[in-house]
């Protein structure tokens, strides 16, 4: 008998004639939706083992999910079980479960699907139905919609803030005047021809449909002379796109791999289109980093970074800067301070539509756009696409080519001017080439590998928060401290009366001090400092390695310290990702079975390696893109590290991320190791150098710069 809930279909089938073999009847064990589910597990791990993973696969993954996950509940809240039936049930949904982790591993972007807050389509609602049917059980009725009401989505989860600067800016700006011209805009384009057809499915579907094999990118004009700071240079096709901007374009989806200067050309484009006050939300390991680039491409103009209840916050800066996480806190002033540009980092951060920062991003955009005509908008991600066609809503709702059920604006124009149909062949293509032609950008390294150098060190530099950050900077002040007292106390038993700094004097001075680091163990010295802070950047470096990892697949992560490799390799563990592990106290075999590993295996997308144990004698060329956590004390050692993957038969421009904790001595340090650089250069380009490129050079320098600048904070010189 079935149980209640359940189909009987237990009967067994015989095959006809003579001689042929009964199938036995299914076994108890056998019936239900278990089966059904471990059925389907097997065909998707199967499936998944032969890249790339198609949208009907993530259904099929996600509904066994599901019901995995329902079937446990309703199994524990079942009284009529008896204790051993229940542990029996329960141990075959662990199977289908195990089975289902294994197929995750494969491909990490499933996890997505597994989420509370993960989106379920139609289709798989309705697959899901199709299965409990197969298994069963009756799915429940589906509830009757609801009416569909325009709701701007406003979260208040969090204390809302207004600081003390952005009162100040409305006392002496009070009036923001209507912008008649963004409201006509908005009204202006409604689908005539197409009115009636459901054209955002035919969209979203047109980009595999209609797929040509190469990058989706606009036609983007010649690029002409930008004006820079001086020293700065832009590459060909970073000026395409500013080029773009100054001649009105004002939406882009830029998609560019990570390394083709994605912010430098996002903020001279709002420089072109003078979008200021310009907008950026980014993800919090490179807000730091957006502030030092606006100081580097647009010198002209103040940013102001968000922390906290933005106390610090400079509400009159040209670039407000604030972190997807306190968006909830800020977004009351922040929609009304009448900014003339947005930019959304990793804007792929966005694509679920029901998280908290989506809708703060989307009600943010849509308030710039009912203030302000022809606003710059910018997305810029190097994975517009995380699991299907649909992750690009949010984004193009962002960008105002679409609102939650049609296309808005010019996109309705272009569609209107295809004089075709979602029933016509050659929708589907014209629909993906008027997407593309709102702004689109994607460019791969390989296609623009003529525009950039054959190997760069790109800094990024991160603040270090809370209680570490504080106590890094205390320590610091108090090794300046300690300078400063040996340097006064020298001048004093020397009998000098010094006209400004000594630098001589200084140098003994750090000299002295270096010494007695290096003798002494325990206390608070250089070389503990240093430590300090690389613990204190590992969990940055490595978000930013698993950011890199997800855009452009394999990544090389290098680090001086142990305990650093082994923050970032729980790090990577934690969000799934596979890794490999070179260290110094591996055997040989190990070792090359670990490289093997990175280099063979697509599903190993991060390699851990020790600076000191791996920064020769390894190629790794598999991968073009490389972390520095920590800081090298000479650049003969970093230049060994990156040589793991610029070397012969790497066919990508090499770019080495070097983390650097700002307002800290690492800056400094950074600092004297490009300086060593050059002169090594120089040296080896015939140029005659009075000094090496020792580590203690650099150590020591590192003092005298951290002596010579309290001297200076003092008054002294």
């Amino acid at each position: 008998m079935a149980r209640p809930g359940q189909r009987g279909s237990g009967r067994a089938r015989t095959s006809p004639g003579t001689g042929t073999q009964r199938r036995p009847a299914q076994r108890p064990a056998e019936q239900g939706i278990i089966p059904v589910l471990a059925e389907v597990a097997r065909e998707v791990d199967r499936i998944v083992q032969r890249p790339p993973t198609r949208p009907a696969l993530r259904t099929k993954f996600q509904v066994v999910a599901l019901l995995v996950r329902e079937e446990r509940a309703r199994v524990m809240a079942d009284g009529s079980l008896t204790s051993s039936k229940r542990t029996e049930q329960l141990k075959r949904l662990d199977g289908v479960a195990t089975l289902l982790a294994k197929i995750a591993a494969r491909d990490t972007s499933l996890l997505q699907l597994l989420a509370e807050d993960a989106r379920v389509s139609d289709a798989a609602r309705d697959y899901k139905a199709s299965l409990m049917r197969a298994g069963g059980l009756e799915p429940p009725e589906e509830p009757e919609p609801e009416p569909e009401v325009q709701v701007v989505p406003v979260v208040t989860a969090a204390p809302r803030v207004v600081p003390q600067s952005v009162r100040a800016r409305q006392l002496a700006n009070p009036f923001l005047a209507p912008d008649f011209e963004a409201a006509a805009e908005r009204a202006a384009a409604k689908a005539r021809r197409l009115a009636g057809w459901e054209l955002l499915d035919p969209l979203f579907q047109s980009f595999e449909r209609a797929a040509t094999g190469q990058p989706a990118c606009m036609t983007l004009p010649e690029p002409r002379h930008v004006p820079l700071p001086l020293g700065r240079e832009l590459m060909p096709h970073q000026a395409q796109v500013v080029t773009a901007t100054a001649r009105g374009h004002r939406t882009f989806l830029l998609a560019d791999e990570p390394g083709l200067g994605k912010t430098a050309q996002a903020l001279l484009a709002a420089q072109a289109a003078d979008a200021y006050p310009l907008l950026v939300v980014v993800p919090n390991v490179v807000k730091t980093n957006w502030a030092h680039e606006v100081g580097m491409w647009t010198p002209l103009r103040r940013s102001t970074v968000v922390h906290g209840d933005g106390a610090q916050v400079d509400a009159f800066a040209d670039v407000v800067i604030v972190n997807y996480e306190l968006l909830d806190r800020h977004v009351g002033w922040l929609g009304d301070l009448g900014f003339r540009g947005m930019v959304v980092d990793e804007a792929h951060f966005i694509k679920n539509k029901s998280s908290q920062r989506s809708q703060h991003v989307l009600a943010l955009s849509e308030r710039i756009r009912e203030r302000t005509a022809r606003p710059l908008m910018m997305a810029l991600t190097g994975t517009p696409l995380i699991n299907d066609i649909e992750d690009f809503r949010a984004i193009w709702q962002f960008l105002g080519w679409i609102d939650d059920t049609k296309p808005l604006g010019k996109l309705v124009t272009a569609l209107e001017d295809t004089g075709l149909t979602p029933a016509d062949p050659g929708f589907y293509a014209a629909a993906r080439t008027s997407v593309i032609d709102m702004g689109i950008v994607r460019r791969r390294k390989v296609d623009v590998a003529a525009d950039i150098p054959a190997r760069r060190v790109a800094d990024l530099p991160v603040e270090l928060d809370g209680a570490v950050g504080r106590s890094i900077r205390a320590a610091e002040a108090a090794l300046a401290e300690r300078l400063v007292e040996r340097y006064r106390s020298a001048v004093t038993a020397l009998g000098m009366t010094p006209d400004g700094i000594d630098l001589d004097l200084a140098r003994r001075v750090a000299a002295g001090e270096l010494k007695d680091s290096s003798d002494k163990a325990g206390g608070e010295n250089v070389f503990t400092m240093v430590r300090r802070i690389g613990q204190a950047k590992a969990g940055l470096a490595a978000d930013y390695a698993a950011q890199l990892a997800r855009n452009v697949g394999k990544v090389v992560f290098f680090a001086r310290h142990v305990d650093v490799m082994d923050q970032a390799e729980q790090s990577f563990a934690d969000r799934g990702i596979k890794y490999a592990s070179i260290r110094g106290e591996q055997t040989t075999r190990t070792r090359n079975k670990n490289v093997a590993a990175f280099v063979d295996d697509p599903e190993v997308q991060i390699v851990v390696c020790s600076l000191m144990a791996a920064g020769v004698g390894l190629n790794l060329q598999v991968a073009s893109n490389l972390v520095l956590a920590e800081l090298s004390w000479t650049d003969a050692e970093q230049t060994q590290a990156i040589d793991r993957i610029h070397r012969i038969g790497q066919d990508q421009p090499v770019t080495a991320w070097r983390i650097i904790a700002a307002q800290t001595i690492d800056a400094k340090i950074a600092e004297l190791i490009d300086s060593k650089s050059a002169l090594a250069a120089r040296a080896l380009d015939g140029a005659e150098v009075e000094e090496g490129a020792s580590s203690t050079d650099v150590q020591l320098e590192a003092l005298v710069g951290l002596l010579v600048d309290a001297l200076a904070a003092e008054g002294v010189g």
